[in-house]
């Protein structure tokens, strides 16, 4: 990717008309999208303010922490003052260092216990409650079996959690799986949150519909529409070795997730808004 001034509107519109490619471009007719299989733009509209809350940035540009596994840049600075990132840091990062990342738009730690790196299970409570007074959250992703393990931490930490990709929910079970019900019982409790997001993470039914990761996403939506958020997840990095997904179709899941046009308005535009600290107005 070639770094942009984009911010958190501009790059939600370069999701919504299938460009990713700049800012402010729309594509003349059908044509083939960088990372995604698709060439038809969305049917759904994104609505005015809307955010993509999870998607990466990778260019050789900007320094790499050595350790890193996905090997994700730290272009914060050039995306401008209304972007917001969640950062990768262990637990030897200093009270300094924190407070200057808040500086920058820095907003949750991200735990990705899926593929390793410089975080560990037994880092997030104690981190939790270094970050619970800057208002941050901590971002979980992990196998089903991995959360079910952590989850008398998640269960205890005082700050804020959100977890990616539906909570990575096994299927077929879906929704009967146990994981879904201890995920639920955190939101129930008010102060955790859950990206639809991932649709092919989990998925046995795969595209278009991806119906299986849908109805979780759905059940999601309907228990706490106000504690839901969207996320691209684009240019896919876990998707690299295996079939690309189309934008599109991802981005239109939302209609058959969230049908309705008021919850789907909150999850783009309000929910993130509170999630991530958006300056008002």
């Amino acid at each position: 990717m070639t770094p942009q001034s984009w911010d958190r509107r501009e790059v939600l519109k370069a999701v919504s008309t299938a460009a990713l490619i700049a800012a402010h471009a729309r594509p003349a007719a059908a044509q083939s999208v960088k990372w995604s299989a698709g060439t038809e733009v969305p049917k759904l509209k994104a609505p005015a303010n809307a955010t993509d809350c999870h998607h990466h940035v990778y260019d050789t540009k900007y320094p790499v922490d050595p350790k890193a596994t996905l090997r994700p840049a730290d272009a914060l600075a050039a995306f401008g003052p209304t972007a917001r990132m969640v950062a990768v840091v262990n637990d030897g990062v200093s009270t300094e260092e924190l407070k200057r990342m808040h500086g920058l738009g820095v907003r949750g730690i991200r735990f990705n216990l899926a593929t390793g790196g410089a975080t560990t299970p037994e880092m997030i409570e104690p981190l939790s409650k270094r970050i619970n007074d800057l208002g941050w959250h901590i971002q979980i992703n992990a196998p089903a079996a991995r959360i079910m393990e952590i989850m008398p931490i998640l269960e205890r930490v005082p700050s804020p959690i959100v977890f990616d990709h539906l909570a990575h929910i096994p299927q077929p079970d879906g929704v009967k799986d146990p994981l879904y019900a201890k995920v639920r019982a955190l939101l129930d409790k008010g102060r955790t949150w859950v990206k639809l997001s991932g649709a092919y993470a989990d998925t046995k039914v795969g595209p278009p519909t991806y119906a299986d990761s849908g109805a979780v996403a759905h059940a999601y939506a309907k228990a706490a529409p106000e504690r839901c958020v969207w996320g691209s997840d684009w240019p896919h990095p876990t998707e690299q070795a295996k079939q690309l997904p189309d934008d599109a179709v991802l981005f239109d899941l939302l209609t058959d997730w969230v049908p309705d046009e008021k919850v789907r308005h909150r999850v783009l535009v309000q929910n993130p808004a509170t999630l991530y600290d958006f300056p008002k107005g």
